[in-house]
């Protein structure tokens, strides 16, 4: 059964220059030439999406793709020039000011690249500040807010300040805060792109780990294709402005639907994408060495499979058998070139 829909985007546009409401109703299917001509910048196209309750959606795309303006646009942070924004059916570009505010508030979750903690505040002074903002009483706020540096891993380090931290302590600062108000939705600007790599892991780690507890519905840019691979359900993938392809990782690496979605997914090792759905055969008679799920990614049992004897069965959801995973299936995934030629 599918989730519901938690957020989406329709037909969402978000124009630069003079008149753009103007241009946008007079020339509502204009490209990226017409744009040029008329003197407006296409930050966002004709962007249309679907978030579902649960999921981890990651919007990517290179620098100036529009992926960063596009999620600022799902909270109003910037306010788009056409199209709608609905979070739980309502039309975000419809709310007046104050119900926008308190949505903010209340409902949504935002981590960005900088993490632009108070300096002159602790840890729990920094966590707890939007609770403070809400009103919320002080020794509420503040064991709310302890509950949160605990989860992400901070718990000891609640009077330190962020000069006192490490760059990696600082963004789960910044994630901690962002859980605070305990959001229905948490949009997330490229947060790990400032750490170094190790830290980077550390961190893609945590937040799969938070994910696994809290279950939040989630839109995470990134112009980094593995970390899409590594964190998305689905991701949708930017250029100029406008969305070229949404997919789950198999999908987009296995069926790319331009030569720029291609290029992105080249060089990804094919067993980190591809499911054991996707190279089963039909089950045979006969012993197996043992089970795996189909969703289950190559990389994660090809050692088993190769020391193995026999083939694993595959099963569904429900654990009903569905097909075998043999050894030879997992060789080809493994040898075969990233681009699936050779």
């Amino acid at each position: 059964m599918t989730a519901a829909v938690k957020l989406a985007c329709e037909h969402v546009w978000k124009l630069f220059g003079p008149a753009p409401e103007r241009f946008l109703r007079a020339h509502p299917d204009a490209g990226p030439e017409q744009l040029a001509t008329a003197g407006l910048i296409g930050a966002v196209r004709n962007a249309s999406l679907a978030i579902r309750a649960g999921e981890i959606f990651v919007i990517m795309g290179l620098s100036g793709s529009g992926k960063s303006t596009l999620v600022r646009c799902m909270s109003r942070l910037v306010e788009p020039t056409g199209g709608r924004i609905l979070f739980e059916g309502e039309d975000l570009r419809a709310a007046t000011p104050q119900h926008l505010i308190e949505i903010r508030r209340h409902k949504m979750g935002m981590v960005f690249q900088h993490f632009a903690l108070l300096p002159h505040l602790t840890v729990l002074g920094n966590v707890a500040f939007p609770l403070e903002v809400q009103g919320v009483e002080r020794a509420r706020r503040e064991r709310r807010a302890l509950e949160v540096i605990e989860l992400v891993g901070l718990k000891g380090r609640e009077r330190y300040y962020p000069r006192e931290l490490s760059g990696g302590q600082q963004q789960r600062v910044g994630i901690a805060r962002s859980l605070a108000v305990e959001p229905e939705i948490w949009l997330l600007d490229e947060p790990f792109s400032a750490l170094d790599p190790l830290i980077r892991r550390e961190m893609q780690d945590e937040f799969l780990r938070l994910q696994s507890v809290l279950h939040k519905t989630i839109a995470f840019i990134t112009h980094d294709f593995d970390e899409a691979v590594r964190l998305a359900d689905r991701i949708a993938i930017m250029q100029d402005g406008a969305i070229i392809q949404i997919g789950t990782p198999e999908e987009l690496a296995t069926a790319p639907a331009t030569a720029y979605v291609a290029e992105f997914t080249r060089e990804i090792p094919r067993a980190k994408v591809l499911s054991v759905r996707s190279v089963m055969t039909p089950a045979q008679n006969g012993e197996f060495a043992g089970e795996v799920a189909a969703t289950t990614k190559i990389e994660a049992i090809a050692r088993q499979v190769i020391d193995a004897g026999r083939p694993f069965a595959v099963t569904d959801e429900q654990g009903v058998l569905i097909g075998q995973l043999e050894r030879r299936a997992v060789l080809d995934v493994l040898t075969r070139p990233a681009d699936g030629h050779g």
